[in-house]
């Protein structure tokens, strides 16, 4: 008994450990972004475009990084839901539990998911280059919405895989078909969409290596699809290697606006979530 109590006290000190650590490397993160970028972060920078001299120190902001990132980022997750939720109502509600198909279908996003950005936008690169367009605001949709459909599915998917078949089973004795079953699991898996969306949503603000290779840079806002886009990582990538200490200052503000962004989509992630939960069907 002794043993087990000084085994339970190491793991628990083991823990604490853990999770303080954690906590250290998160707020080293915050603090050292917030030193440094907190006093360029000003309404001028968010609310402006870039100016002649931006890039030398002078006036201007990141509006058209701001404007980029949200086009890229919405339009990808609008995109990655219509193409996602079929695809887990299939392998969840017209295909059998012990199916291969469903099998290989979660093996095939799990392996997506760990695949890094950096191939996605060397792979929709090429696929540009074969099809001759350009640098683009198509482009980075394209690659960030291929990016976030295996968190799609797979966040969406562990929850409706959870959903209990007794509760099918009451929908299809009622003489349910499997398309209108198919609304019984979407109001059990609301919590996983609302999550998957922001997890989703997260990352795909935060990516750069696949829209460097397919949106490009531009200092202006886009006006159509076929038009370059920048994007806040990128502001944050090109600024960062600058030789002038204002620039690079900037860098560590628009680093800081990006985080504050994440921050608020992971908050209203728990609060939207938790929201659903409590209204779930038991």
């Amino acid at each position: 008994m002794k043993l087990r109590f000084i085994e339970e006290k190491v793991f628990n000190l083991l823990m604490i450990l853990a999770t303080v650590t954690v906590f250290g490397f998160f707020m080293s993160i915050i603090w050292t972004i917030a030193k440094t970028g907190f006093p360029s972060l000003t309404w001028e920078m968010i609310s402006c475009m870039p100016g002649g001299g931006f890039y030398l120190g002078k006036e201007g902001g990141i509006l058209n990084a701001i404007a980029g990132s949200l086009m890229i980022v919405f339009a990808s997750a609008s995109l990655g839901l219509i193409i996602s939720i079929p695809i887990v109502f299939y392998i969840n509600v017209y295909l059998k539990k012990s199916s291969r198909l469903a099998y290989f279908t979660r093996l095939s996003f799990d392996v997506l998911f760990g695949i890094p950005s950096i191939v996605y936008g060397a792979f929709a690169f090429t696929i540009m280059i074969f099809f001759g367009l350009k640098t683009s605001l198509l482009g980075g949709i394209i690659v960030i919405t291929l990016l976030i459909i295996p968190i799609f599915v797979r966040s969406m998917d562990e929850v409706a895989n959870s959903v209990s078949k007794d509760l099918l089973d009451a929908a299809y004795s009622l003489g349910a078909t499997k398309l209108e079953a198919c609304k019984v699991v979407i109001r059990q898996i609301a919590p996983g969409i609302a999550t998957a969306t922001l997890l989703s949503v997260g990352r795909a603000i935060g990516d750069a290596a696949g829209v460097l290779f397919t949106a490009g840079f531009t200092d202006n806002i886009p006006a159509s699809l076929d038009q370059p886009a920048a994007t806040l990582p990128l502001a944050v990538f090109f600024q960062l290697g600058s030789p002038i200490p204002e620039v690079r200052e900037r860098a560590y503000a628009a680093a800081l606006l990006l985080t504050i962004i994440v921050l608020i989509l992971s908050v209203t992630g728990r609060i939207i979530t938790g929201y659903f939960s409590k209204n779930r069907i038991k």
